[in-house]
């Protein structure tokens, strides 16, 4: 038996608790790393252990930098990527050591739980980590056409952790920020923008979680804003949310930047005359889309999005014409509470059918726009 004052065993920490918030001290050590690799040329090869027991070894075909931010190109972190998939990253090179996905995923903090916003180098990391290599990677369906860009290096989110691990993550556009690099209009509400939860802790309510943070944040709103378009997950998490909280029913708008009275729909009168338009709109529109390699449905930020794969929404940005829409939408990914169900025919009065159509023709106006090829800027895995 131990004495009763033997020292506790020393936790283990991973990047996001130890990490010092400064990138360009974690970029030049991965320079200086980066640059040994190509020096072992004529040594015993090293090599990475996955938590899988599989080994890759570290060489220049299986390691290269991606950028965090879509903004600043200059802050990247280094990656090891499979030799025969470098779109697929396996481990992050931080703080002198090389840590798996997974490690990257954890923190030893017990402060560190629920939806706690981004503020840190580290938590920026899981974030772009969650985004861009979880969801844009490991947990889609890379038949769907999607793809996702890093969000900028000021993006306002918060990270949902539960029991040490990062399970999710939301984004937000704030009130007064300006809706794109080439526009001088800013977002006249705060705007749900992007939202993830992986894949094993989908179906528990944390969509309603999510929105329910969402609403209490910007209590003294009058109006909140869900980035256009919602997809069918994301309807069935709002109906349910509004159902359980008809307080929030006249403040949750379906929004188009920067969210005039002309761009916004309440969702909750959408849900009330048609239960079934979110099913048929996002399901034509996922067609048209995919077709440009973005699928608008569920997806992401400033000009990729996400899907409904488990997330909610997020951004897309064409050029010129088009950024005025698309950098303003970032779709939206989290798993449907429900499972959706196919339309309903109804017969609608003359007058509800005129409030369908012109939120319709409002979304295939930003169709027309969109399904222009845009110039989008992939990760370089």
């Amino acid at each position: 038996m131990e004495p009763a004052d033997a020292p506790e065993a020393p936790a283990h920490f991973y990047p996001v608790d130890i990490l010092e918030d400064n990138p360009q001290v974690a970029l030049e050590s991965s320079v200086a790393y980066y640059s040994t690799v190509g020096e072992q040329a004529g040594t015993s090869p090293k090599y990475y252990s996955l938590p899988t027991g599989e080994k890759v070894k570290l060489e220049d075909a299986s390691v290269c930098f991606l950028p965090m931010y879509r903004d600043e190109p200059k802050c990247k972190i280094l990656v090891l990527v499979k030799p025969q998939d470098r779109k697929t990253a396996l481990a992050v090179y931080l703080n002198r050591s090389w840590w798996s996905i997974e490690e990257i995923m954890k923190t030893s903090d017990p402060s560190r739980e629920g939806l706690i916003q981004v503020q840190s180098f580290g938590e920026r990391i899981v974030l772009f980590i969650l985004n861009c290599v979880i969801f844009g990677r490991l947990e889609r369906n890379l038949d769907d056409g999607m793809f996702f860009l890093p969000h900028s290096a000021t993006e306002h989110a918060k990270i949902l952790w539960r029991n040490g691990d990062a399970i999710g993550f939301y984004t937000i556009k704030m009130k007064g920020s300006l809706c794109g690099r080439n526009t001088s209009e800013c977002y006249m509400l705060p705007v749900l923008d992007t939202a993830f939860v992986r894949r094993k802790h989908r179906r528990e309510g944390l969509g309603m979680k999510m929105l329910h943070d969402f609403c209490q944040t910007f209590e003294t709103e009058d109006a909140l804003g869900i980035s256009c378009p919602i997809s069918t997950a994301m309807y069935q998490v709002c109906r349910k949310f509004l159902l359980a909280c008809p307080e929030e029913q006249d403040r949750l708008w379906e929004v188009e930047a920067p969210g005039s009275w002309c761009q916004r729909v309440n969702i909750w009168l959408k849900i009330q005359l048609e239960p079934s338009l979110s099913y048929r709109k996002v399901t034509r529109r996922a067609t048209s889309e995919e077709a440009d390699g973005c699928h608008r449905e569920s997806v992401q930020d400033d000009e990729p999005r996400s899907s409904d794969n488990g997330e909610m929404n997020k951004d897309s940005h064409s050029r010129e014409a088009a950024e005025k829409i698309k950098e303003n939408k970032d779709c939206i990914i989290i798993e449907d509470e429900f499972t959706p169900q196919p339309p309903v025919k109804e017969s609608l009065n003359q007058k509800t059918q005129d409030v369908q159509w012109d939120a319709k023709r409002r979304s295939d106006k930003a169709d027309i726009v969109e399904n222009k090829p845009a110039k989008q800027l992939r990760p370089s895995f």
